[in-house]
């Protein structure tokens, strides 16, 4: 068992357990409840930025989960640091945040891997990845002890997130899922620019119209650092029945720190049955 310890702990979030509790909790405590009685999501979508960042928006998307149970959650996310074809799922061991271990379905990954030339196991791509690594602790606020299906996304394109997209809904078929897409929207414009540019994605996914999406992304309309994430959980989510998306909260990181002169987008959203 290789345990993957945490590569951004002290930078991107606290790496203290009280501390990082704490600070997740009141970011849950300000997002706003789903009604009562409300069907939990069948996938979220949340930003991978330091929390003093994007903490606010990624409670938006875990604020709907709370004390929900799920079989399986399945976090893709994609690779800032290292390229590759394919999709990687982590399955050496578990992953490891200041909150505690995170338990990981090994034997579900290694058989996937068996059984997709799509899939592979490269240590490299998790290592230093924030992307997924962020999402963690807000689970393990939001739902206590769960099980994880890790993925990062290499090479992102159409052909690679219709077949995530498929073997995703070949294992909901015997488990309960929650699916989680890693994103951060445009980098570096200025507010007004990251603004024109942004609301197009969030058009596109409040639509929930993968097409119109990936055509932006395509013809670099829009941007997304997670677009392969969110175009595969989008896709996935409507081949287990999801029919409508919901907006929860966009903002940009002028928005936190005052300066509106390079900024980076941070889209919440759910996808629901019905």
């Amino acid at each position: 068992m290789l345990t993957r310890p945490p590569a951004v702990a002290g930078t991107f979030y606290s790496n203290d357990p009280q501390t990082l509790r704490d600070e997740i909790k009141a970011y849950l405590q300000q997002a706003p409840a789903p009604p009562a009685g409300a069907a939990a999501p069948l996938a979220l979508v949340a930003p991978h930025a330091g929390y003093f960042y994007s903490g606010a928006v990624a409670a938006e998307a875990y604020r709907l989960v709370v004390g929900q149970k799920f079989d399986l959650v399945v976090v893709v996310a994609p690779s800032h640091h290292h390229y590759f074809n394919g999709i990687s799922i982590y399955s050496a061991g578990n992953y490891r945040t200041p909150l505690g271990e995170v338990t990981v379905d090994g034997a579900l990954a290694e058989t996937l891997i068996s059984q997709y030339a799509e899939l592979d196991f490269i240590p490299a791509a998790h290592r230093s990845e924030h992307s997924l690594e962020v999402q963690l602790p807000f689970l393990q606020v939001a739902l206590g002890e769960f099980t994880l299906l890790p993925m990062i996304m290499g090479k992102q394109g159409w052909g690679q997130a219709v077949k995530l997209a498929e073997i995703i809904a070949e294992l909901a078929l015997t488990r309960r899922l929650l699916l989680v897409a890693s994103t951060d929207l445009s980098h570096f414009h200025d507010a007004v620019s990251a603004g024109r540019l942004d609301r197009q994605i969030v058009a596109a996914v409040a639509a929930f119209d993968a097409f119109a999406f990936w055509s932006l992304i395509e013809k670099r309309q829009a941007e997304a650092c997670g677009a392969g994430p969110l175009l595969s959980v989008m896709l996935a989510a409507r081949k287990l029945g999801a029919e409508r998306a919901q907006i929860l909260s966009y903002r940009h990181s002028g928005e936190v720190c005052g300066d509106n002169s390079r900024v980076v987008g941070y889209l919440a959203a759910a996808f629901f049955n019905g």
